[in-house]
């Protein structure tokens, strides 16, 4: 059940103002998001992705302050900041099974839905020395 990393897929940040955000980033940095906002309801937040290079910065706001990124903002003094690294693999099941069988922490045992149609299963941050890594495959 070997897997491959591909790449860093996007670096996620979670944010205040998703709006506020994206006009810097357009106004100031000259970086063009994608055109559709999404609204992820099980995980509670808004999502709009910025292209840049192979990967993208993915920037989430919090649609309820009990969410996972109301939670990390306000863990982190109520600043905006990076709340995850995604890394693309070329068949998630096999990454989960590779990961757990080798003793892994999972936050997820199975694949669930990610913005922009991706299947995506995070690590567990006690196995990563903190950092919380998401596994992601592109679906579309």
């Amino acid at each position: 059940m070997a897997f491959k990393v591909l790449q860093v897929d996007h670096i996620g940040i979670g944010v205040n103002d998703l709006a506020a955000t994206k006009e810097f980033y357009k106004n100031a940095l000259g970086i063009e998001h994608l055109p559709e906002d999404e609204v992820v309801e099980e995980q509670k937040v808004k999502v709009s992705f910025f292209p840049c290079g192979d990967a993208e910065l993915e920037f989430l706001e919090t649609t309820t302050p009990d969410g996972p990124i109301g939670k990390f903002i306000e863990k982190n003094g109520g600043r905006d900041g990076i709340q995850h690294v995604a890394l693309r693999v070329d068949n998630i099941e096999n990454a989960i099974a590779d990961l757990m069988a080798k003793g892994i922490k999972m936050i997820d045992e199975k694949p669930r839905y990610g913005a922009g149609g991706s299947a995506i299963a995070f690590l567990h941050p006690k196995a990563t020395g903190g950092v919380l890594l998401e596994l992601c495959q592109r679906m579309k």
